[in-house]
């Protein structure tokens, strides 16, 4: 049997700002992870609203990390101009840009704008050098299309966090050397097409994500989702890659420090 001591794992997106946490002590959430081998968490920024909650954050613990950007869903309420992503991402804590990208499966805001605020978001992670958190949904041309022009200007480091997209995309990413991240989504029936992309990727550019409070995986489906969880996200990535889980622990983690230069490993 594994030996929980031996496991390093990262939760490389959750928003733990969110209400479906109520009032529940961050300090439990993460003492729980901690116990299952999930040891650096990231929680990430959708709104100015949000990055304001989970800035402090990041700050108060040594193994937590943020974000900041804005979901293509609240591009129409939170206008952001490439000054303001530029400081809000300098702040200390944050080692990413997003998330951001585009989402055209809800109707929630007007392409153009999303496509806009993507642009601006991914001209200031090159700037400042930071990896770009992607959100991508019913889009893959449009999003293939943006980060063509972006790469043009040079290498840029890039994740399509929660990846559920098509193998095209899959390929894409594989080519271009773009990071995949592993949610629950793997662990659910009817989802061979998405395991095989992540069989068919290399090692070195995966990482594991709960995306908490959403998609917990099975055997958790239906309940809130949390850090804790990622340790399933892995258990089945092992599975479908057909490596022990502790080589994939140590693989994914070392992709996540190696793609987020401004976190530490304490």
């Amino acid at each position: 049997m594994l030996n929980l001591d031996e496991l390093t794992i990262v939760d490389s997106h959750c928003h733990l700002d969110d209400e479906r946490f109520g009032n529940e002590p961050l300090e439990d959430i993460l003492k729980r992870a901690e116990e299952v081998g999930v040891k650096y968490i990231q929680t990430i920024s959708t709104t100015n609203a949000d990055f304001e909650i989970i800035q402090p954050l990041a700050m108060k613990h040594e193994r937590l990390f943020c974000s900041y950007g804005i979901h293509p869903h609240s591009v129409e309420d939170d206008i952001v101009t490439l000054e303001e992503v530029l400081e809000k991402a300098s702040r200390e804590g944050v080692i990413a840009i997003g998330e951001t990208g585009l989402d055209y499966y809800y109707d929630n805001a007007p392409k153009e704008r999303q496509i806009e605020s993507f642009k601006i978001h991914l001209e200031a992670a090159r700037q400042l050098d930071l990896p770009v958190i992607i959100h991508t949904r019913e889009a893959e041309e449009d999003t293939i299309k943006i980060l063509d022009e972006a790469l043009k200007k040079g290498p840029m480091k890039l994740l399509f966090h929660c990846f559920t997209s098509n193998p095209k995309l899959a390929d894409y990413a594989i080519e271009k050397g773009i990071y995949l991240s592993a949610s629950g989504i793997i662990t659910f029936k009817k989802t061979e097409e998405l395991q095989n992309s992540f069989k068919k990727a290399p090692l070195d550019k995966i990482l594991v994500e709960t995306d908490a409070p959403y998609l917990a995986p099975v055997p958790h489906r239906g309940k809130r989702n949390e850090p804790a969880f990622t340790r399933n996200v892995l258990e089945k990535l092992s599975e479908i890659k057909g490596l022990p889980p502790k080589e994939v622990a140590d693989a994914t983690t070392t992709n996540f420090f190696n793609l987020f230069t401004k976190a530490k490993r304490s």
